[in-house]
Parts: structure tokens; sequence; C-alpha cells
């Protein structure tokens, strides 16, 4: 059987710190409702895990589905104050939402298809893990249109929160959450001038980000196989 922390890394929640990630012990270990144990020293802003579960039994994926929730944001909102610079929240039209899924959905189906050691699976059974994801709250930073101001350079396009579940498709419960915010822009202080070309393309390079840890999670449960 797998050490827990090989199955910790595998479930993309490595640590980003020099400390190793860890589940809590003890009485005062924080549980969610449904059983699963924080985890420490997260990639992650938020993980937890089944420490009961060997992961290496799995080794076929079925997709569980993905939902998307926009924030309620009006069509008016943040056009007053567009300036060079400045960050609002503004409305996404329903083509661009519709854009948005199609984009995010092709990037992490296309990526997870390059998983090695794993299987599509049609139905479930003892060894298929069903991958259901989430994005929250997405917010966009980019305006509709320029109306005649200029220029505008942005640090992010935009935000959304990501919710990753493994699920035991054999019981149906879940055996590990990841659950991150991140915005949607370069690294560090870098602008970016906004336009269709940089949002959609800064898009796809969150999604692929997130797609690619998923895909290679997956695949260090059967590194040493």
């Amino acid at each position: 059987m797998k050490s827990l922390m090989l199955v910790l890394l595998s479930l993309l929640i490595v640590a980003c710190t020099s400390a190793p990630p860890a589940l809590q012990t003890g009485p005062d270990a924080e549980r969610t409702f449904d059983g699963l144990v924080r985890v420490d020293n997260a990639r992650f802003r938020d993980a937890w895990a089944d420490p009961e579960i060997d992961f290496s039994q799995y080794n076929k994926v079925m997709p569980g589905g993905a939902r998307f929730e926009f924030r309620a944001v009006s069509k008016t909102a943040g056009r007053t104050s567009l300036s060079r610079g400045s960050r609002g929240e503004f409305w996404i039209s329903d083509a661009n939402r519709d854009k948005l899924v199609g984009t995010v959905s092709a990037v992490f189906k296309e990526e997870l298809s390059k998983a090695q050691g794993w299987e599509a699976a049609e139905e479930v059974g003892p060894d298929v893990l069903i991958l259901r994801g989430a994005l929250l709250d997405i917010v966009s930073f980019v305006p509709p249109e320029m109306i005649g101001r200029g220029e505008i350079y942005l640090s992010s396009v935009g935000e959304a929160t990501l919710v990753v579940e493994g699920i035991d498709s054999m019981s149906g419960e879940v055996v590990f959450r990841a659950v991150d915010r991140r915005s949607a822009g370069p690294a560090g202080n870098e602008m970016i001038r906004a336009n269709t070309v940089t949002t959609w393309s800064e898009v796809r390079r969150w999604a692929r980000r997130y797609a690619t840890i998923l895909r290679e999670g997956l695949e260090s449960i059967h590194e040493s196989d």
C-alpha cells in the first residue's frame, strides 16, 4: 500500500512551502461535514482527504460533470470608474459565458486525456475514480467594450474559485476535495493590455495550469507501481 504522503502528493495538494503536506490529527483535527480531514501546507487554499483511502486502487477515471456559476453583475457595473490600471467587475455576455465554459472544458478534457496509467471508464467499478469539478463565483475584470476610453491595462482578466472532488464510484463517497481561488493573469505585478486576444489567452493559461496539476496528480499515484 502506498504511504499516506504519496497519496496526498497525488491529490493535487503538493505543498508549495518548505513544510510537507500533512493531515491534521488528534481531537482538534478539522473535519468536513462528510468526514474528510484538512490537509495543512497544501498547494490549494483548502484541501481535505479521506485518511483511510488507498488511492492506488484506482486506475480508471470517469467524468462526473462540471458546474459553472457566474457572479451576479449588472450590465452597467464598473463602467463609470473605467480608467488605465483600474479594476472593476464587468458583466459577462451569454456568448462569452458559453465560450468560457467551452474553453475551460476543452482544456481539461485535452490535458486529462494525456494522463499515463489511467483509462477512461464508462461504468462504475472498484477501480474507478469519478472526478467532479466546479468553477464558482466567476467574475470578469475586462470591460466588454472600450467605449472610447483608450487602452486599459490589467493585472488580471478575472477570478474564479475552482473546486475539484474525487468520488469513489462504488460508494459515491467523496474521498478528496480541493478548493482554490486564483486570478487569471500574468505572474507578479506584470500588466497586460485588455483585449479579446489577451483575455482568452489568460483564461486558457489559467485552465491549463490547473488541468496540468490534476493530470500530474493522477499520474503520480501509479509512478512506483
